[in-house]
């Protein structure tokens, strides 16, 4: 085989990794590392197959000199391989994608069945040099983008990337914020049960993205660290008389890049430590003013601070993880006391927690099947901030949930799932769910 497509081929995979699967920290590694010694290997080879060409030119020349006529021929037989070398070097796109199709049936009202297409994605990276890169991702929900459908049509993620040497790279754009596990790695072939963990969709709004500018960079023994500025939330967009804040306080105000007021700025920071194999230990925040000085409102000073613990480790068989995420709101006894009556005032305070244990239990051939357990415990509504007795709302229990599940990968980019949920509180959101999922 062609040891420049060989060359290339690599190549394409390093550069699609933003949209491959992963089964697990160690086993990502362990790949990873095959890779690289396998691709120094092909360097070499590549290296020696060049000088062998360009020896061989050498000679056609001295031919050609020799013998004037036949020299075209020889020029145009040296010239497949320097183009394809030349190629091997060259600017290069790659295109990935997934998506999810589910099955949710409540145990207690069977009429609320429903079947969706979740989501498709086209991921499209473009490399421009070896050091720069524009990477560009646009979600479809819910199949169907009309004014009188639930459909949505979105750019998940559009940014460029340059990196500087010793580990050090930039972003700019619309990117991911770097907190929890699931927020940044959320194909469905990267997460166990079919549908997110609440903790990392009703705490942290995933998938959470914003426009700004980040620095990051990793350190040889295991530590990385991501740092930015970008826009934040608009508490303005508060609807006191809806769900959606009850569903997800950051998500029913969040801007993702469309026109998105940024008079008040956010920053973020995260570390995460993998100096032991298998294990990752990390944490972030994110904190801003989220009323943009706007004329009237009377939550300017309001500030938003999110922050995560979390922890994963992959020994052998097992796949073992736990997050903790907690969100605050100061500043909202005045906006609060403008909403008396209505059934969702901003909360001062949102929380949960989660651990879950997934275990490898049987690899036939291509197929890979991982039963899991998940408990979770949730408050989208923990505390308010006080206004006048009898005018507040009460704050919420917590809510905790029980997932029990398997998901069985078929190859490396395909997983069926299906997965029975108890609720403690609302127990007529009990259920079974069933999905399809894949990434490429």
């Amino acid at each position: 085989m062609n040891k420049h497509l060989i060359a290339t081929a690599l190549a394409a995979a390093f550069l699609s990794a933003p949209f491959a699967a992963t089964a697990g920290e160690a086993e990502l590694m362990a790949r990873i590392e095959k890779m690289a010694a396998e691709l120094e290997q092909l360097k070499a080879e590549l290296k020696a197959s060049v000088k062998k060409t360009e020896a061989v030119e050498q000679r056609q020349q001295a031919i050609a000199a020799a013998a004037p006529a036949p020299a075209p021929v020889a020029a145009r037989a040296s010239a497949p391989a320097a183009e394809t070398t030349l190629a091997a070097a060259g600017p290069s796109t790659i295109f990935g994608g997934y998506g999810e199709v589910n099955y949710n049936r409540p145990t207690k009202n069977a009429s609320g069945a429903q079947a969706d297409v979740r989501r498709a994605v086209i991921g499209i990276e473009h490399r421009f040099d070896p050091k720069t890169k524009v990477v560009a991702e646009f979600e479809w929900e819910h199949a169907i983008v009309s004014a009188d459908d639930k459909g949505e049509s979105e750019v998940e993620q559009l940014y460029v990337e340059r990196e500087f040497g010793n580990g050090l790279r930039s972003k700019v754009g619309l990117y991911l914020i770097p907190m929890g596990l699931l927020n940044a790695n959320h194909e469905p072939t990267a997460y166990y049960g079919v549908e997110r963990n609440f903790v990392e969709t009703a705490i942290i709004p995933s998938t959470w993205r914003e426009v700004g500018v980040s620095l990051s960079g990793d350190t040889a023994g295991g530590l990385t660290w991501d740092t930015g500025i970008t826009t934040g939330f608009d508490l303005g967009k508060w609807d006191a008389a809806g769900s959606d804040g009850r569903e997800s306080p950051l998500g029913s105000i969040h801007q993702e890049g469309q026109q998105a007021k940024s008079r008040d700025l956010s920053v973020h920071a995260a570390l995460n430590w993998r100096g032991v194999p298998g294990l990752l230990v990390g944490g972030s925040i994110f904190t801003g003013k989220a009323g943009h000085k706007a004329d009237g409102f009377t939550a300017n000073d309001a500030r938003i601070t999110m922050y995560d613990l979390h922890t994963r480790y992959t020994p052998g068989r097992w796949d073992l993880s736990a997050l903790y995420a907690r969100g605050q709101i100061s500043n909202t006894e005045a906006l609060n006391e403008t909403l008396v009556g209505n059934p969702t005032p901003v909360p001062k305070s949102f929380a949960g927690w989660y651990t879950q244990a997934a275990y490898r239990l049987l690899e036939v051939g291509d197929y890979t099947l991982s039963p899991f357990v998940r408990y979770e415990q949730f408050n989208t509504a923990k505390s308010y901030a006080a206004v006048p007795q009898g005018l507040g709302v009460a704050a919420s229990p917590d809510e905790k949930v029980t997932t029990v599940g398997a998901n069985l990968k078929v190859g490396e980019g395909v997983v069926l799932k299906a997965d029975y949920q108890k609720f403690k509180e609302d127990k007529s959101r009990d259920r079974l769910n069933l999905g399809l999922g894949f990434s490429y």
